[in-house]
């Protein structure tokens, strides 16, 4: 799971821990927890972030995903997850499309990557709902952290407590 070379990452590519976040562009407490997470992988400099599109919450949600791996193909990612992330309210396909614009992004080009790399996407959210699945995780936020899952937003001392504890296990 740590290994799909079609997760994005995010942090320290080369971390020496990894944090396999599942979430959705509409859930509150995913974007709540946003700025938390990127402010503690930033401050830490060794984790590995590998995010994990999982669009829960429907049709609008499976096409943020979409539209941020889309960018993603264009080097553009972290520009689409940090203003999806930070919009307030439900999203819809047209305030999703008039933020990626206002980045600079034509959804020209985002639909031109999306559609050369569909059956890359759609494996990618395959695989990311199927993981969660068997981790039993049941709604977004969740978290892999080493070898512990985490159901729920996380604190910021409760992010660098498990990034301590998954450095301890790996230090045997």
């Amino acid at each position: 799971m740590f290994e799909d070379a079609h997760a994005p990452i995010l942090g320290n590519p080369e971390g020496d821990v990894t944090i396999a976040e599942f979430f959705d562009y509409q859930c509150s407490w995913c974007k709540k927890i946003h700025p938390d997470m990127m402010d503690v992988v930033a401050e830490d400099g060794n984790v590995r972030l590998m995010m994990k599109d999982w669009p829960v919450f429907g049709e609008v949600s499976v096409f943020a995903a979409q539209v941020a791996l889309g960018a993603a193909q264009l080097g553009r990612y972290p520009t689409i997850v940090d203003t999806l992330m930070g919009m307030s309210g439900r999203l819809s396909l047209e305030s999703v499309s008039e933020a990626v614009e206002k980045k600079g992004i034509a959804m020209d080009d985002i639909a031109v990557a999306v559609r050369a790399n569909n059956q890359t996407i759609s494996d990618l959210l395959t695989r990311n709902w199927h993981q969660a699945e068997a981790f039993g995780f049941t709604g977004t936020p969740s978290f892999v952290i080493g070898t512990t899952t985490y159901r729920g937003a996380l604190t910021r001392t409760a992010l660098r407590e498990a990034i301590d504890k998954a450095r301890d296990e790996a230090r045997g």
